[in-house]
């Protein structure tokens, strides 16, 4: 597996022959970004969801199956665009590559702010690490074993006791830093060491690939 973190919550995530990108919204680099087989939308949040760009990524990329949590997919249908509504526990296959949603709504913001829907994304191959991208939300229970959690760092509906915690319940061989674009470099690096040093007792491998280009895993 071959994964390429494009700016806050954007994973590009080659694995079994496939290239899928998950959550290319505002804080992302993604315009490059071409050959994909897959585009997967956790919620529609601006920041994980570009309204302006997303037309030109699948226009860009036609061959790409495009799939997102159900309000996501109403409007991006409504603006003309192919998109499957995504179903929690319904698996489905792109290439190689199995594709498991999870979850159900995004974290609370506060009580003043209505819950919208949040599906993270389970993505596994024979022979290859499983990845979990939980979008907003860190309830989601994966349908398998997680060897690489992408891990949000930092919210407005998060707080590092509770990014430990959801690292501790999913136990994952490693951990790649994202939801992040909120952060300047010192904190950023207080928080990775939070989770580096707590999410597992005795520690988890924090695998940061902010500006590092495509690193195996």
């Amino acid at each position: 597996m071959k994964v390429t973190h494009l700016g806050h919550s954007c994973l590009l995530v080659e694995s079994a022959g496939a290239r899928v990108l998950i959550d290319p919204g505002t804080f992302s680099d993604f315009d490059a970004v071409d050959g994909l087989d897959a585009i997967l939308i956790t919620h529609q949040h601006p920041d994980h969801c570009d309204p302006e760009k997303i037309e030109g990524l699948i226009a860009r990329n036609p061959q790409a199956r495009v799939g997102a949590d159900p309000q996501t997919s109403a409007v991006l249908q409504g603006e003309g665009l192919e998109v499957s509504a995504h179903e929690a526990g319904a698996a489905y296959e792109v290439g190689s590559l199995t594709v498991t949603p999870a979850g159900r709504l995004h974290a609370e913001i506060h009580p003043y702010i209505d819950r919208i829907d949040n599906l993270g994304v389970l993505l596994a191959a024979d022979g290859e690490p499983s990845l979990f991208h939980p979008g907003d939300a860190l309830d989601a229970e994966p349908a398998a074993p997680v060897d690489v959690l992408a891990v949000p760092v930092s919210a407005p509906w998060c707080a590092v006791k509770e990014t430990i915690a959801f690292v501790r319940r999913i136990q994952p061989g490693r951990v790649v830093p994202i939801h992040d674009a909120l952060l300047v470099p010192p904190a950023r690096g207080m928080y990775l060491k939070h989770v580096g040093d707590f999410g597992l007792d005795g520690g988890v491998e924090v695998v940061d690939l902010a500006g590092a280009g495509p690193r195996d895993l």
